[in-house]
C-alpha cells in the first residue's frame, strides 16, 4: 500500500488542474487498486447490504470508524465524496498532498465550536456541489465491541443544510485492526441504514438517531468474527 502511494500520490499531484469530478475519478482509482489487492493477497473481501437506501443527490454519511479499510472502501462503495479529518493528515508527505486535492474538511480537533462553524460552513458548499461528506462522529477509530459519545459535527452539518444523513455501520475492524499489521482473511459486511432526513430536526436529534442506529446495527455485525 504504502510503495503505491510512493508512486501514485505524485502522480495524483499532476490532477491539480482538472475539475474536481475529473480529479476524484483518477485519484480514487488508487483506492479501488488497494480494495482488489486486499481481496487476493489478503483474501479479506466485503459485501454491502442496504443500497436500495442510498439516495439520488448529496448526503452527509455518519459511519462507524473501526479502520483504515472504510476510509479506502468507501471510495468505491459510495458516490464522489470528501470527509472530515483532522488537519494533521495533510502534512504527510505525497500521500498528504494528494489528499488535499480532494478538498477535504480539515480541522482542528481541540478548535471546539469553532472546528463545527467550519464543518457547517465547508461542508454545505461541498454538498451543494453534489459532493457526498463523509464523517466519523467517533472522531478516531474503535476497537471491536467499543465505542465513544458521538460528536455533533456531522449532525450540525445536516441539520443546518438541510441534506439528508445516511447511518453507516461495518465490521471492519475484526479483519483489519486499528493498530495492526496483518489483515485477516474474510468478509467485512457493511450496512447502510435508512436515510435520516434532517428537515425539521435539531442536530442533537439527527446525531441521537444515527448513533442509535449504528450502535444497534453494530450488536448485529459483532458477531461476525473472523475464525
Amino acid at each position: 500500500m504504502w510503495l503505491s502511494v510512493t508512486v501514485y500520490a505524485p502522480l495524483s499531484l499532476l490532477t491539480a488542474a482538472l475539475p474536481f469530478p475529473r480529479r476524484y475519478r483518477l485519484i480514487s482509482r488508487w483506492a479501488r487498486g488497494q480494495m482488489f489487492l486486499l481481496k487476493y493477497i489478503c483474501g479479506l473481501d466485503y459485501r454491502v447490504e442496504g443500497r436500495e437506501h442510498l439516495p439520488a443527490g448529496a448526503a452527509v454519511i455518519l459511519a462507524k470508524h473501526q479502520s483504515a479499510w472504510e476510509t479506502i472502501a468507501f471510495q468505491q462503495i459510495f458516490p464522489p465524496q470528501t470527509w472530515v479529518l483532522k488537519r494533521e493528515l495533510l502534512w504527510i508527505p505525497l500521500f498528504g498532498w494528494a489528499l488535499a486535492l480532494l478538498r477535504p474538511i480539515a480541522i482542528d480537533r481541540g478548535a471546539g465550536r469553532v472546528a463545527i462553524e467550519q464543518v457547517i460552513e465547508q461542508g454545505r458548499e461541498r454538498l451543494q456541489s453534489g459532493i457526498w461528506v463523509v464523517v466519523f462522529p467517533e472522531g478516531t477509530r474503535m476497537p471491536p465491541g467499543t465505542r465513544r459519545r458521538y460528536g455533533i459535527g456531522g449532525a450540525a452539518l445536516a441539520a443546518a443544510s438541510g441534506y439528508p444523513v445516511v447511518p453507516v455501520a461495518h465490521n471492519a475492524g475484526s479483519f483489519w485492526p486499528r493498530r495492526g499489521f496483518l489483515k485477516r482473511p474474510g468478509t467485512i459486511r457493511l450496512v447502510i441504514g435508512p436515510v435520516i432526513d434532517s428537515h425539521g430536526k435539531t442536530a442533537e436529534e439527527i446525531r441521537r438517531q444515527a448513533e442509535d442506529w449504528i450502535e444497534n446495527t453494530m450488536a448485529g455485525l459483532e458477531g461476525n468474527q473472523p475464525d
